[in-house]
């Protein structure tokens, strides 16, 4: 691969362009794909048409959109040419993006048709339909930009969509981000003219980074659906593709394996008691992996997973089926990746070593147990947040380490294994260390539970249940002979339910981290963009 002339996207596009060419480089699932110099020219194109409308280096410029094509070619428009991209998530309420719009102080923005309405309440913005790049001036030849960015510019400035309800500006610079995807591409090993499907929205830094720009820096081709991934649009998506790489967030793994593969595992009493032979259990999980793997289409060799920590079973799982999975450890702040693992080096519950160029280290580690917050240097550390200088100062400690806000251990090979959050941390009775995350990895390992969440009211553990209902359904009609839909009945049903699964959980707890009572949740927890609970509602709601 050839060096790049400057850790800017600049440089990462034109290299790509000028090695690749002919090669296909993004589409629809259903449509033509542009080439990548197809790609490049639509870029430089775009470019000339926002200076025509008064953009300059430095300046804001927000994109809101669903996946598209087209939102590569915004995302590289604005920062080829020196100015700032503002991805907004889709999933933002109107309020949000006004007051995203406002704090980041962006006049012109890319926004699909179908969610122009959320721009009511932000006069004065200059608005393209990304759809169709409507409302740009039409250009008859692409200009140069006003000068090519260097690596220290500013490049996005994205708005976390944060557990914690507290949404911050982000400030990565183009070497944050192109330092980031140097880095990741040896994990994923791609080859020209390989693809990708994307599922994960791409104002998420995950997505962006490790599911478009490392794709483009390679070669490779990224596809798009053009409606929301329901199983009856994303299997004829994947069978078409037959992608070689993926990525997702954990849910989506634990859900085929919890519908798909363990539904049948325990369908039969043989099945069940093989499961408990672990030479047995490996090799019906191998046989269920080769299933699973033809369902993506029988290419893939990359699925990266991401977000949050995958349940013990299902890895264990992907393990036994050698199903190519990688993980990854990061933060929106780091562009994101700061440890990572290719599918041929994971080791179990492990993030993986730190990636090329990060420096990784545990603050103050507990003597007893080794764990402490992961600090985190490199070139891909954030600028701070915008227009927080106190926050910024927060995040990073006198020596300049970034605060993670995670804890964690690191072995002597470097491999990097998360307990959970330290705004998450719960002491226990006599100062124990209590990661709720833990637990709530024991209590999901239930195949009838859809989602959980573990909160401290009163000085004792409580757990918010959501069951799987279909499935729940089930086992009530196998139990019961049927069941009522009827929500009253339903409920009581769940919390007696919830009392047997509680004895089961608290079997396999300390003392100390034993939950006290479980709570049937019969509605879906409200989640972010990348599937994660968002805990403070719960928190809230808890406590009053």
């Amino acid at each position: 691969m050839t060096a790049l002339k400057s850790l800017t996207l600049h440089s990462l596009l034109l290299r790509s362009e000028q090695m690749f060419a002919d090669y296909p480089a993004v589409g629809f699932v259903d449509g033509q794909c542009l080439g990548y110099h197809q790609l490049a020219h639509a870029v430089r194109t775009s470019s000339a048409a926002l200076q025509a409308l008064g953009v300059a280096a430095g300046d804001r410029v927000a994109i809101l959109s669903e996946n598209m094509p087209n939102w590569a070619v915004a995302y590289l428009a604005v920062t080829t040419m020196g100015a700032v991209v503002v991805p907004i998530l889709p999933d933002f309420s109107q309020s949000e993006v006004s007051n995203i719009l406002q704090h980041a102080g962006a006049s012109v923005i890319f926004s699909s048709s179908r969610l122009q309405p959320k721009l009511a309440d932000s006069a004065g913005l200059t608005i393209i339909t990304l759809d169709n790049f409507s409302g740009l001036p039409e250009q008859t030849a692409a200009a140069p930009p006003p000068a090519e960015p260097q690596e220290d510019d500013l490049a996005a400035i994205i708005y976390t969509s944060g557990t914690t309800g507290n949404s911050k500006g982000v400030m990565l610079t183009h070497k944050n981000i192109v330092s980031n995807v140097e880095a990741s591409r040896p994990l994923a090993e791609m080859s020209p003219g390989e693809s990708l499907v994307s599922l994960l929205p791409l104002s998420h830094t995950y997505e962006c980074t490790i599911g478009l720009l490392v794709p483009l820096s390679g070669g490779a081709c990224v596809y798009y659906l053009d409606k929301p991934p329901s199983p009856s649009v994303l299997m004829p998506a994947l069978a078409r593709v037959r992608p070689h790489m993926m990525l997702s967030v954990p849910l989506f793994i634990e859900k085929i394996y919890r519908n798909r593969v363990l539904t049948q595992l325990q369908s039969k009493a043989v099945l069940r008691a093989a499961m408990r032979v672990a030479p047995l259990r490996v090799l019906l999980h191998r046989a269920a992996g080769r299933k699973v793997k033809r369902m993506f289409g029988g290419r893939l060799h990359f699925f990266g997973i991401g977000g949050a920590a995958v349940a013990p079973d299902v890895e264990q799982f992907m393990r036994d089926a050698r199903f190519p999975y990688a993980v990854g450890y990061g933060l929106t702040e780091t562009a994101p990746l700061l440890a990572g693992c290719g599918p041929g080096t994971t080791v179990f519950r492990s993030t993986g070593p730190a990636v090329d160029g990060v420096e990784l280290r545990v603050a103050d580690p507990d003597p007893s147990t080794g764990e402490g917050e992961i600090q985190a240097r490199g070139p891909n550390v954030m600028r701070g947040y915008y227009r927080d200088p106190e926050r910024t100062a927060e995040s990073f400690t006198a020596d300049r380490w970034f605060k993670t806000g995670d804890l964690g251990t690191i072995d002597a090979d470097g491999n990097v294994f998360i307990k959970g959050r330290l705004k998450n941390m719960i002491l226990g009775p006599s100062g124990e260390n209590i990661y709720p995350e833990e637990l709530e990895a024991v209590i999901s390992a239930e195949p009838m539970v859809q989602d959980c969440l573990v909160l401290q009211k009163g000085g004792q553990l409580v757990a918010l249940v959501n069951l799987n209902l279909d499935a729940f359904k089930e086992y009530l009609a196998d139990m019961r002979g049927g069941v009522s839909d009827e929500f009253d009945r339903l409920r009581g049903e769940a919390e007696g339910y919830l009392k047997q699964l509680q004895q089961r959980v608290n079997a396999q707890l300390s003392a100390f981290a034993r939950i006290s009572r479980f709570i049937p949740q019969l509605e879906p927890f409200e989640k972010t963009p990348t599937m994660k609970i968002k805990r403070y509602l719960y928190e809230a709601r808890l406590s009053q």
